[in-house]
């Protein structure tokens, strides 16, 4: 399959020839100016490379490859123009980052080998990128499946508020969900240093003792401290040992930031984490978005608004006692799921998928499982909640 190149230019000619001569090489697209340019990187793109005349009308090429380098930032962008000078070329390069600078007339060999070039160094920023992906994600899994096995307890309460963050930063329109996401799924792994126990204790209310409160307390930082060790995982790691930073300043890490200085992130994380413990402890959803209201200068406004919106589409289910055999994927655990000699398997809040399904059928047959077992199950069939 050929490479898709991106010819944007005001004359209609020029880019007819285009066409013509390198339609053999390449899937060649043209856009008559920088307008329509704009609208083919949104509607027909990814595009390889980018190749933009500098001299249009309304749009320039600078202005025009400047805002690709935002709404495409993988697209290679060359810039082609007979107007070259010095000055041009550094603004084009500084303001546009150029791979290419090319002056028409262009022979075609160069521009060849430069468009080459181009689909080369594309392939290499798409094949990084996704490679990156990868282990970014299988990182977040192993972490997350350690949590599982030392501390399900605190497993399930990440996997509860991983999911209402999600809801959460979607209503508010925040482009970076994937990211809130993955730092609330990780915000317990520091509870790896807390025993079972105290945690269970933190849930229904009990009083911890000096020493697991202190541990508690440096739970975000150690889980920060972990997740910085990986690459591109600093913003997350921020989150992460903000999650107890109130809205006016206070709490922790005790810094001068207060506000929207918070990441965003942060201040979701600080309200779904009370909301969990008060839904823990035994109150309506409703009643326990009450007592975060009623608490000044603890939470962000705007979250507690979203929460309240994410709240009416995380209760979109009904409540259904089935076997574990049943159990689907997209249904959420409305109990905890315990062996029969007591011990615990999954907490509450985690939301059903293979993984989980394999497993308990698993433990199912040797040693047993407690059934039946509380779900909640979609009333509607589930958009797509990738977050893309």
């Amino acid at each position: 399959m050929h490479s898709k190149i991106l010819f944007v230019d005001d004359n209609p000619n020029i880019l007819t020839a285009f066409q013509r001569e390198l339609r053999r090489s390449f899937a060649v697209h043209t856009a008559l100016g920088g307008e329509a340019g704009l609208q083919a990187v949104s509607e027909q793109g990814p595009f390889a490379v980018i190749v933009s005349d500098l001299r249009m009308p309304g749009m320039d090429g600078i202005q025009f490859l400047a805002t690709v380098r935002d709404t495409a930032p993988d697209s290679v962008r060359i810039m082609l123009t007979g107007n070259a000078d010095l000055q041009t070329a550094i603004k084009a390069v500084n303001e546009g980052n150029i791979f290419r600078f090319l002056t028409k007339p262009c022979d075609q060999q160069l521009l060849v080998r430069a468009l080459s070039d181009g689909v080369r160094q594309y392939q290499l920023i798409t094949a990084e990128r996704e490679l990156l992906e990868k282990t970014l994600r299988s990182s977040v899994k192993v972490l997350s499946e350690i949590l599982q096995l030392i501390n399900p307890e605190a497993f399930g309460r990440a996997s509860r508020i991983a999911y209402l963050a999600k809801k959460t930063a979607r209503a508010m329109q925040e482009p970076h969900i994937w990211e809130i996401e993955t730092a609330a799924a990780l915000s317990q792994i520091g509870c790896v240093i807390l025993p079972e126990a105290a945690l269970k204790k933190l849930y229904n209310g009990e009083e911890l003792t000096a020493e697991e409160s202190q541990l508690f307390s440096m739970h975000p930082f150690i889980a920060s401290d972990l997740i910085s060790h990986i690459p591109r995982m600093d913003r997350i790691a921020e989150i992460i040992a903000n999650q107890a930073k109130n809205f006016d300043g206070s709490g922790v890490p005790q810094d001068d930031r207060k506000g929207k200085e918070v990441p965003l992130g942060a201040r979701i994380l600080r309200a779904v984490l009370d909301f969990d413990l008060l839904q823990a402890g035994g109150l309506p959803a409703g009643e326990a978005l009450e007592k975060l209201a009623a608490r000044p200068g603890l939470y962000d406004p705007d979250v507690l608004e979203a929460l309240e919106m994410a709240l009416g589409i995380a209760l979109d289910f009904e409540e259904k006692s089935i076997g574990a055999a049943q159990l689907a994927d997209g249904m959420i655990l409305a109990q905890d799921v315990t062996i029969r000699d007591g011990r615990l398997l999954v907490a509450r809040g985690y939301r059903v998928n293979r993984t989980l399904r394999e497993r308990m059928k698993n433990f199912a047959v040797r040693p047993g499982i407690r059934e039946p077992i509380r779900v909640l199950v979609p009333i509607k069939p589930a958009p797509d909640d990738s977050g893309k």
